[in-house]
């Protein structure tokens, strides 16, 4: 039988967009929403995000979506998955909007790339970070099935996540730093990069989330 899947609704960006690369995936079930029954009755969990981190903790705060969250990670068997924001939000703290304290879920902090962002030979980066980029993987995960290291994936990014313990990195990016692309902790998935815009790469993380049972 497919997967029923809950996308945690707080109201910060295109969540139909994530819904409609999940059923294509091969979900079963998809159901926007932030109503406790929802998530509660869902197979798997889906904890998106695009926008101002201080809008959408503000958001997530009082709609309890924190609380929702917390909820499924605590199941300990139902598998998460947190996109962009959402994964910002599982840190400590993020530098942005002059700084902002988020879930502290993954203890650390979610840093500015800077206005004048270069590589280590003196390019000038643009920020955002926005398009294609390589990710390569730290280690093992049933997410990773299929998907060669190295897979490009799309970003679109000012702030980057830097966990206290690398050892929680699943995939890091480069992009004048090394940041995480991914982050991986018992039945949590984190992503930075956006799978519902990554072609083959995306869907394919997408079906694989599905099917995960989350343990690693």
């Amino acid at each position: 039988m497919a997967a029923s899947v809950a996308v945690i609704d707080y109201g910060m960006g295109n969540l139909h967009s994530v819904a409609s690369a999940l059923e294509h995936a091969g979900a079963g079930e998809v159901v926007v929403s932030h109503e406790a029954a929802a998530i509660a009755r869902a197979d798997h969990v889906v904890f998106p995000g695009v926008g101002g981190i201080r809008d959408c903790m503000a958001e997530i705060r009082r709609l309890g979506c924190d609380q929702l969250l917390a909820d499924a990670l605590a199941d300990g068997h139902k598998p998460v998955l947190a996109i962009c924001v959402g994964m910002q939000a599982l840190m400590d703290s993020s530098e942005e909007n002059g700084g902002v304290e988020t879930l502290g879920i993954i203890p650390g902090r979610v840093r500015f790339f800077g206005q004048d962002h270069r590589t280590e030979c003196g390019q000038r980066l643009k920020v955002p970070h926005m398009g294609w980029n390589e990710v390569h993987q730290c280690r093992e995960h049933p997410l990773w099935a299929g998907i060669d290291d190295g897979a490009r994936f799309y970003f679109v990014h000012s702030y980057y996540v830097a966990p206290d313990e690398p050892a929680v990195n699943a995939a890091t990016f480069n992009y004048g730093v090394v940041g995480s692309a991914a982050i991986a902790q018992d039945n949590l998935f984190a992503v930075q990069f956006h799978p519902e815009k990554s072609h083959t790469a995306g869907l394919r993380l997408l079906s694989n989330f599905l099917q995960w049972n989350g343990t690693c």
